[in-house]
């Protein structure tokens, strides 16, 4: 009987031959370290380059551990495209390949939040819907089924989505959005969804028994292993909410994202227009007095009117606290006066109603023990957008956005996830150097009390220093706002140099576009720019193109995955620090600072440099890609924390010597045939 180890080594080895693969460096090594933590219970980081195979090396040891196993292993990832990646190429191929070497077949659930699922209830007119808009055929809470004249059907573009979801309603197996092709608007997916406040429950809703998403969780509950994401992850932790099945390991995919996708999923935001929606909502669906919330939200408007956006680093001041206690009170009132002659009537309109009201009830209870709790408060408007200079700062007397999130999630994380379970994280860019640390002590894994861990890096298959060069443009000034036109002469120099072929990344939408169209008039070469059509049909043409450049921004960075000559030069503007007035990123960094550490390294330099490596991660995405990294930011190479940021990048060849990468480049581009 081979153990855990022995078995997984050997299904790897079935699964990289059946599936017509090569061994890949790191991946034994990989499986072992997995093992080891789910057989010992001790949490591992394991940085697993590019290459890797790092899927199916922790895939193996999960379903090992399902096999006799009454709780499903758990695969969270941070991204949509991670996700299907999983679930649909990388779990088939290898359960065909292994499962005749099990014995039974390997039940995979994929779970998510369940405004990814469309709502039966909704759909048969148990909820109301959007109020109609100017203009709008029809209002969407409508039967949009019934026989309309010819040529008299709906005639906008949501109107025709929504006849289409509903037609789709008819037909789908699994409620799911993301198996609806085409799909649709987020305005239109609202009309036929609910988020888990507004969902009225198994013991109130008629048509529980048919719910895609509770549906979805009973499958999860009988699966071997179930694939979800970091927000679902983060608040079935922090929550308590039962939205996963009971499980006792989980692998943390894209790790080096968790903790800003799980801020992101506990943060809130309040503002004067939210209270106004509610107190609509409460009036129309539950027929109660309103005034109080319609007065605090006028109060709440004023009393932030003309405070500068931004960090409240002393939180709410007497007079705010006072209108955010006045909204409480109101809010409780409204909910108290909206419960209803029976707690068990199915109203939709009802509980969408009070489901705004408790949220607006929480928010203005963190807001107020914000101080103690250790949260951060910051004031945010929306700006103005003129498409010739882009945005510029909103009037400070405009309403404002109320924004509240935990300075920190590091002993969240210690109690919900790593207090419960045996988490496994893993990326290709999770230390610094040969150092986990700065990763481990944002995850809550260091200090006192903190559980015991493991850093593994099992490194990568590829010879970066031969198949990639990292060409620092250090004769250019530090980065303005912008791009200067030094700035631009590189990157066009560069550009010329490899005749295309080129992904270039900039800090900013504005940024990417100026430059886009600056170096359109330069160039005779098609230049795509992020935001001229959907992110994959650009990513499919550039590469079916080799010639063709694609610009864009910082989500651009995690989204390609363009392997060959179609990618041979990657550039990045600056230096991915934080924005300066980022309001979380500063008290995070006066946090530390007080506390006696280096602010700017732990926070600033640490973001820059995983997400730099990430950046400098899309040159080289197989054995037989070259090419160049190009960063236009002379700190990398002048500044004292170059050496700390150079340290994350993966081992390319290094030079500041402009006519070597000119020169480099020249050999990548395309050889012209002879006429």
């Amino acid at each position: 009987m081979k153990n855990p180890e022995q078995l997984s080594l050997a299904l790897l080895d079935a699964a990289v031959n059946a599936m017509g693969g090569q061994q890949r460096p790191g991946q034994h090594e990989m499986v072992r370290q997995v093992v080891r933590s789910i057989e010992s219970g001790d949490h591992l980081l394991v940085q697993a380059g590019t290459g890797t195979g790092k899927s199916l090396a922790y895939l193996i040891p999960l379903i090992v551990h399902a096999l006799n196993n009454d709780k499903p292993s758990l695969v969270a990832t941070a991204t949509l495209a991670l996700q299907a990646q999983i679930v649909g190429r990388d779990l088939p191929k290898l359960l065909a390949a292994i499962e005749p070497e099990l014995g039974r077949k390997i039940d995979v659930a994929l779970v998510k939040g369940r405004s990814n699922y469309l709502c039966r209830h909704k759909v048969s007119g148990g909820f109301p819907t959007d109020e109609p808009e100017d203009g709008q055929l029809f209002a969407l809470g409508e039967d949009t089924s019934v026989v309309h004249l010819p040529g008299a059907g709906p005639a906008t573009a949501l109107g025709k989505e929504v006849v289409r979801l509903r037609e789709w309603a008819e037909d789908t197996t699994t409620g799911d959005r993301d198996e609806l092709n085409p799909g649709v608007s987020d305005k239109a997916w609202r009309q036929v969804s609910v988020t888990s406040m507004e969902c009225l429950g198994s013991q109130k809703c008629p048509m529980a028994s048919d719910c895609f998403s509770e549906l979805a969780r009973a499958r999860g509950a009988e699966a071997d292993v179930v694939v979800t994401n970091h927000a679902m992850l983060a608040i079935s932790a922090f929550e308590g909410l039962a939205v996963l099945p009971e499980y006792d390991v989980v692998v943390v995919d894209e790790a080096h994202e968790l903790v800003d996708r799980v801020t992101s999923t506990i943060a809130g935001q309040l503002s004067a227009n939210m209270v106004t929606v509610a107190a609509s909502a409460a009036r129309k669906h539950t027929a109660i007095n309103v005034d109080g919330l319609n007065a605090a939200a006028v109060a709440l408007e004023e009393v932030f009117s003309g405070v500068p956006s931004g960090w409240l680093p002393d939180g709410l001041d007497a007079r705010q606290t006072d209108v955010v206690g006045m909204l409480r009170e109101a809010s409780r009132v409204a909910l108290s006066d909206s419960k209803g002659e029976s707690s068990q009537v199915a109203d939709g309109g009802r509980q969408m109603a009070r489901s705004r009201l408790l949220l607006i009830l929480e928010l203005c209870e963190r807001l107020i023990g914000a101080a103690d709790s250790g949260e951060v408060v910051w004031l945010s408007r929306q700006g103005v957008f003129d498409p010739k200079r882009g945005y510029s700062p909103a009037d400070e007397s405009e309403p404002g956005t109320i924004n509240i999130a935990p300075l920190s999630v590091a002993m969240k994380l210690r109690d919900g996830l790593f207090g419960e379970h045996t988490a496994i994280l893993t990326s290709a860019t999770l230390a610094i150097g040969a150092a986990f640390e700065p990763t481990a002590g944002g995850l809550g894994l260091l200090g006192e009390g903190a559980p015991s861990w493991t850093g593994a890096d099992v490194g990568s298959p590829f010879d970066y220093p031969k198949q990639g060069m990292l060409y620092v443009a250090a004769h250019l000034a530090k980065p303005g706002r912008g791009n200067s036109p030094e700035q631009l002469d590189e990157l066009e120099a560069l550009i010329r140099a490899s005749a295309g072929g080129a992904l270039c990344l900039f800090s900013s939408r504005k940024a990417a576009e100026d430059a886009a169209a600056e170096l359109r008039s330069r160039l005779d070469l098609r230049i795509l720019c992020q935001g001229e059509t959907s992110m994959a049909a650009l990513v499919r043409q550039f590469e079916a193109e080799p010639d063709t450049c694609l610009f864009g921004t910082m989500s651009l960075w995690q989204g390609v995955d363009v392997q060959g000559a179609s990618c041979r030069l990657v550039t990045i503007d600056r230096i991915p620090f934080p924005r300066p007035d980022d309001p979380l990123m500063t008290a995070r960094t006066r946090a530390v600072a007080r506390s006696g550490g280096n602010g700017f390294m732990s926070i600033s330099a640490t973001h820059a440099a995983i997400r730099l490596a990430q950046g400098a991660g899309r040159l080289i995405r197989s054995s037989s890609d070259r090419g160049v990294v190009a960063i236009l930011d002379s700190r990398l190479a002048t500044a004292r924390y170059g050496g700390f940021l150079r340290a994350a990048l993966p081992p390319f060849w290094a030079t500041t010597d402009r006519k070597i990468a000119l020169a480099a480049l020249e050999r990548l581009a395309p050889k012209t045939p002879a006429k």
